[in-house]
């Protein structure tokens, strides 16, 4: 290899002062925004984060049940993280998990009574919470242009926006 090409392939390797800058910001801001919203949420409800994670994925669907292989891909989380927090919320009567007749090996999940009224009582606060600081500080044109560089990102990553 050259001193040009290994200097060209450092190059590409390193980021400026800038876009570390940029970066960490965005960690930052991603970090403390999600313990924000976690704390509020255990503040304002009887349900945690992961918690609210699988109750929301489950609400957004007309019969609020789902495969746990759906909900993992909703929540962007591997199966088996899914599948332990579900038996917490089993135990807790805030789902209920049911074999799939035609293949015992696929789980369903469902709300119960309880995980419906929890997701409810939940998710006002996490609406109020999601505008106080997030949508509040960002202008409609700034909103606009962060869901298109989410998008660009999803894309680079080769995944799409979850529901």
């Amino acid at each position: 290899m050259t001193c040009q090409m290994i200097a060209k392939v450092a190059h590409v390797n390193e980021l400026s002062e800038t876009e570390i800058e940029i970066w960490n910001l965005f960690y930052a801001m991603r970090k403390q925004l999600d313990r924000a919203l976690e704390r509020d949420l255990q503040a304002h409800s009887a349900v945690s984060a992961p918690e609210f994670e699988i109750l929301r994925a489950l609400a957004q669907v007309p019969d609020g049940r789902l495969r746990v292989t759906d909900v993992a891909a909703r929540v962007s989380w591997e199966q088996s993280r899914v599948s332990h927090q579900a038996q917490r919320m089993l135990a807790r009567g805030l789902i209920e998990r049911t074999a799939d007749v035609a293949d015992r090996r696929t789980a369903w999940i469902s709300l119960t009574p309880d995980g419906k009224r929890a997701a409810l009582e939940a998710m006002p606060e996490r609406t109020v919470q999601l505008r106080k600081y997030f949508f509040d500080v960002l202008s409609p044109q700034e909103q606009a242009q962060l869901a298109d560089m989410s998008r660009r990102v999803l894309g680079a990553l080769g995944t799409e926006a979850v529901e």
